[in-house]
């Protein structure tokens, strides 16, 4: 397959698709190549969507979206691209078994997050044991048992978040740190420490237990990991675009990226995984798109 378009949109979470909604409804050519493993597919219920007073799901949310795209006849291909190449008039998109050719490109190709060691965290997450967003879901688990998994420096931020929702709060660091000021920060909010290298968790009625090394064991209402994430940005990279120590993104106030006709949008490009915060970029980047291509006439 080989189709020129004003646009290719990689990526078929929030981002992408609200992205892939603003260009085709200026009429613009697009294209959504997506490996349909979104990480918004696995949140079990989102209360920050608004308009949805008891929340929806992100299986849900993507099916809804999925369906306003469709009424517009957007193209879309399951595929995950394996090359991204400048041409003269754009840019060239390859996967297995096909490529395409599109004028600019929105990467809205997202993070995947490191995982505790942890065989059933999937069926954990649906069931809001394990949690990786207290920005999006901290109110739910107000007053609960609350564990944080992760060395102890980038996990330290989550905790003191978190110690706002309740009183018992308890840090599993993973590694650790040599600044006694976050400790001593930690300790004066009333956060417990336990250092627990090689930890695993399981489930157990009504929550999970993280198995220390030791053989020690402490319960949880709800663990948060706080484990980092693979930055999705390599095609980006490869053609030279700007980024962070983390892989993130650097953009403008229009979500360009420093390399000209690539866009990047949602958690691409920032630490915020919000789903709102998708739609804004979506919207800026698709404006901003549809503005700098040739004037279309009906």
């Amino acid at each position: 397959m080989t189709a020129q378009f004003d646009c290719l949109v990689v990526g078929g979470g929030p981002a992408g698709l609200m992205a892939a909604i603003y260009l085709a409804r200026f009429r613009r050519s697009v294209c959504v190549v997506d490996t349909g493993a979104s990480r918004a597919a696995l949140i079990p219920r989102s209360h920050n969507v608004p308009g949805f007073v008891h929340g929806l799901s992100g299986a849900d949310l993507i099916a809804r979206i999925s369906a306003q795209l469709g009424e517009l006849a957007v193209e879309r291909v399951e595929a995950e691209i394996t090359a991204l190449q400048r041409r003269d008039d754009g840019f060239q998109a390859i996967w297995n078994g096909g490529a395409l050719e599109a004028t600019t490109v929105i990467l809205a190709s997202g993070i995947v997050d490191s995982h505790p060691p942890f065989e059933q965290w999937r069926a954990a997450v649906a069931d809001g044991l394990l949690r990786y967003c207290p920005v999006c879901d901290a109110f739910e688990v107000i007053g609960r048992r609350i564990g944080i998994v992760g060395p102890l420096g980038r996990a330290a931020g989550k905790a003191l978040f978190l110690r706002g929702y309740s009183r018992e709060v308890t840090l599993l660091a993973t590694g650790q740190d040599e600044e006694e000021s976050v400790t001593s920060e930690l300790a004066e909010a009333g956060v417990d420490i336990v250092f627990a290298p090689g930890l695993r968790l399981r489930r157990r009625v009504g929550g999970l237990e993280a198995v220390l090394a030791d053989g020690r064991t402490m319960q949880f209402d709800t663990v948060y990991p706080a484990m980092g994430a693979e930055v999705r940005s390599q095609l980006a990279v490869s053609l030279g675009a700007e980024h962070t120590g983390e892989g993130y993104l650097k953009v403008d106030d229009h979500q360009r990226t420093s390399v000209d006709g690539l866009y990047g949008i949602g958690d691409v490009v920032t630490d915020l995984h919000q789903i709102s915060v998708a739609f804004g970029h979506a919207a800026l980047a698709a404006c901003t798109i549809h503005h700098s291509l040739p004037r279309r006439l009906a």
